[in-house]
């Protein structure tokens, strides 16, 4: 991985550091794995704004990804690494020796000739997919599928990857990016190896009109709205607007939102701050 700090020319590079894409061998995506974008602008069927923040940026392509990687036992080659501007991570473009191409999450490492596998039977090698079941304890593991056959959902972005800590008769123990301990089924589909673009998370943009140009509209702090607008406005002076809240008045610190009772609360073990579930 490789930052790139830019000289100070103008007040919108001063301070912007920016990816060296140096793993990059190709800006030209492949036609027959892009399909068209649509934006929504904020906008609900009635073309009112349902979400602030939200619109402009410029005009992207969805690359299809393969997350399920059900084309089993049958050897890919990898054609290229390519920036995805939907996500945070770099995707490899595969040609498997039947002909047909596909996109991947690209682990960090791979590079352009590797031959991938995906299979029951396959070796836990980098880029390669198979049953966390044949897996041996403390393989690094990205793009894990919830259930059996449904595709990769968990640990997809940037520099993420899970552990697999252990193995029980029917899950398999999982350390989450988080620092979460969480069981998925054994049969379940990962892929070996950390997620590209670890350093995703230590750019900068420089200047608002960047994130202008990714779709995001500058955001409005509450505490310099009127009290009608928003809990935290008004105030004499510049008042701080006291507990951080929402627009809506649900408060950012602190407060427990996820669902209680939940059923995938048995699967978790402990969680991300340390405390282990009551069984």
């Amino acid at each position: 991985m490789a930052l790139r700090k830019y000289k100070p020319t103008t007040a919108g590079t001063r301070w912007r550091i920016g990816n060296a894409y140096a793993e990059i061998t190709t800006d030209t995506p492949e036609k027959s794995l892009l399909d068209v974008k649509t934006r929504t602008g904020g906008r609900n069927f009635q073309g009112r704004r349902a979400m602030r923040y939200i619109g402009g940026g410029h005009k992207k392509m969805y690359r299809i990804i393969d997350f399920k990687r059900d084309k089993k036992n049958i050897p890919a080659t990898v054609a290229s690494i390519e920036y995805d501007p939907n996500r945070t991570a770099f995707i490899a473009l595969l040609n498997y020796v039947d002909g047909e191409k596909r996109y991947i999450i690209a682990p960090q490492g791979l590079q352009v000739g590797a031959t991938v596998l995906s299979g029951d039977t396959v070796a836990p090698d980098l880029g390669n997919a198979l049953q966390m079941k044949n897996m041996p304890l403390g393989t690094v593991v990205h793009n894990i599928e919830m259930q059996p056959g449904q595709g990769g959902k968990l640990v997809r972005s940037a520099g993420g990857s899970a552990q697999l800590s252990n193995k029980e008769e029917r899950y398999a123990v999982l350390k989450m990016p988080s620092g979460e301990l969480r069981k998925v089924l054994i049969n379940c589909y990962a892929t070996v190896g950390v997620v590209s673009n670890s350093d995703h998370s230590l750019q900068s943009m420089g200047k608002a009109g960047r994130n202008v140009w990714k779709g995001i509209r500058p955001r409005t702090r509450g505490v310099a709205m009127n009290p009608v607008d928003h809990p935290m406005g008004g105030g004499e002076g510049r008042a701080s607007g006291g507990q951080p809240r929402s627009r809506t008045g649900q408060y950012s610190r602190g407060l427990k939102t996820r669902t209680k009772g939940k059923a995938s609360d048995k699967l978790i073990i402990q969680r991300s701050n340390g405390k282990k579930l009551a069984k």
